[in-house]
């Protein structure tokens, strides 16, 4: 038996000229609809941000300035929905499909056609959801929770989004089936699945829980639809309903959501440091344990999200020590990266840094994350900003820092072009410094007792809120850096070599996991 390595043409399934908009609009390829989603992604990234300034801005200083009471909050949950469902998760299926055929040496998906119906939703569930704004009664201003009864007093638009939520559910639910489809079944000889790299496990883990969750989600908000305009009583404790329930459904797929939205990051962050430190990553088949770990305590914690609704106090104690105990996985990992980087010959390359970045500050949330674990300690956090800083230190310096991290880190090998280093760095400490100047302040006003989702505020939580609102804008803005970085490499940046990062010489692959039988770009015959 000979391996003789062939090269993968990856493009069978094209259509139409090489740039024709049709070529864009019917591409199976893998490599294609990864870009799509990560354009879609980056437009969303921005649109998400624009949100965020809206509610900074008006939380600039006491009084009401800019914005009326009613139109913050839809803002406040539009810019939630947008930067969960349409930035960040259409990121990391886009790094998905970009890299999991390529790590383990399939010449694409395994359902290409479904893979191009599952982006080509996005596009028409976004305009459905941005466009309640400018629906008769705006848009829904019930959180991006949803909880009854407040967002059924949503106007015209309330239909408009439930619709777009059942369109992501089914985009999200057919990009998972096709990445399991495809580990599953695709996989080149000898690459078994303990040889498989941490950002392929991650995913596979990860699309286990969207198909598990989104259903629970899709149950919740149609029971929401029916509640308010077919007379089912649900959620309506006049109708022998209980609105706590729609709780209990909701963060049992919103608990899970969290984790899908950060175990990707782990694989990205479990490729990069161990191809930087110059060592094998330390803890592999550990860091596949921990994974599956964090994923199935996920299901089981979801009601430390309710400690304030009058549960039974066995139900607290339960919730309390169930999410304490998924700190203990998580503490691998951070542990196995900090050990991979332990007297390693690092260098501090953009993706690096943001790898770096994002093992300090994700750990940041954990310990806030541990805070508000604990059930009598939670009372005084519930509903006030040190919750908003907590996950947003997950989400920002968490998982968008890893997404930025992996498109430095795959830019030279997906375009042939290597950006500027320098102003890669300069990128990520503009973004490290705003990024904290944003967040780290909210844990005070949490403390100090200043409730989320309110656009007035006393003026003894004056200043720090001023120090978050200049965070957000210098943060805001310094992500202009980053789009002008990756255009800027797509149309004219300098070839990269055959070894941008060493990793066409195997070093990405032995040191993120243990070694396939084949390189980067080749897949092996077996004849």
């Amino acid at each position: 038996m000979n391996a003789q390595a062939v090269h993968v043409d990856h493009d069978d399934h094209d259509h139409g000229p090489p740039n024709s908009g049709m070529r864009w609009i019917t591409t199976t390829n893998h490599k294609d609809i990864g870009t799509l989603y990560l354009l879609f992604s980056l437009l969303m990234f921005f649109v998400g941000g624009l949100m965020a300034l809206i509610i900074r801005a008006e939380l600039f200083k006491p009084g009401l300035q800019l914005v009326n009471p009613d139109f913050f909050n839809q803002m406040t949950t539009m810019h939630a929905l947008v930067m969960i469902f349409l930035a960040v998760m259409p990121a990391f299926v886009g790094l998905a499909n970009w890299m999991i055929p390529i790590m383990i040496g399939a010449p694409d998906m395994a359902l290409p056609r479904m893979n191009n119906w599952s982006f080509w939703i996005l596009p028409f569930a976004s305009v459905i959801l941005i466009s309640t704004l400018f629906v008769n009664g705006g848009a829904p201003a019930g959180g991006w929770t949803m909880y009854p009864p407040l967002v059924l007093q949503t106007g015209a638009s309330f239909p408009m989004l439930i619709f777009a939520v059942h369109l992501l559910g089914i985009s999200s639910i057919m990009g998972s089936i096709n990445i399991i489809a495809t580990i599953m079944n695709m996989r080149a000889p000898g690459m078994t699945y303990m040889k498989m790299p941490l950002f392929v496990w991650t995913w596979f883990i990860t699309a286990y829980l969207l198909i598990a969750t989104m259903p629970v989600l899709a149950g919740a908000v149609t029971m929401l639809l029916t509640d308010k305009y077919f007379g089912t009583s649900f959620f309506s404790a006049a109708g022998g309903g209980d609105p706590v329930m729609f709780q209990h459904i909701f963060w049992f797929f919103g608990h899970p959501e969290v984790y899908i939205l950060i175990l990707p990051a782990f694989g990205i962050v479990s490729q990069i440091i161990p191809t930087f430190a110059r060592k094998p990553l330390f803890g592999y088949s550990s860091m596949v344990y921990a994974t599956a770990s964090i994923a199935f305590l996920s299901f089981i914690v979801w009601a430390h999200h309710m400690f304030t609704v009058g549960l039974a106090v066995e139900a607290e104690l339960f919730f309390m020590f169930a999410t304490m105990l998924i700190a203990v996985p998580t503490g691998v990992k951070v542990f196995n990266w900090v050990a991979t980087m332990w007297k390693g010959s690092m260098t501090f390359e953009t993706p690096m840094l943001f790898a770096i970045g994002f093992v300090v500050m994700f750990t940041i949330g954990g310990f806030s994350g541990v805070m508000l674990a604990m059930t009598p300690v939670d009372f005084q956090y519930h509903d006030t900003y040190f919750v908003v800083a907590h996950f947003h230190y997950v989400l920002v310096p968490g998982a968008v820092f890893a997404i930025m991290a992996a498109v430095y880190y795959w830019l030279p090998k997906w375009t042939g072009h290597m950006y500027n280093d320098k102003l890669g760095r300069i990128h990520f400490w503009i973004s490290a410094v705003f990024v904290n100047i944003l967040f780290f302040p909210q844990h005070f006003l949490g403390l100090a007792g200043m409730p989320r989702r309110i656009p007035d505020y006393s003026v003894q939580f004056a200043d720090f809120n001023m120090i978050s609102s200049i965070g957000a804008f210098g943060f805001g803005f310094s992500q202009l850096l980053f789009a002008y970085i990756v255009i800027s490499t797509i149309r004219k940046g300098k070839q990269a070599t055959d070894i941008v990062w060493e990793g066409a010489k195997g070093l990405e692959w032995t040191l993120s996991s243990p070694p396939p039988y084949h390189s980067f770009s080749v897949q092996p015959v077996i004849k």
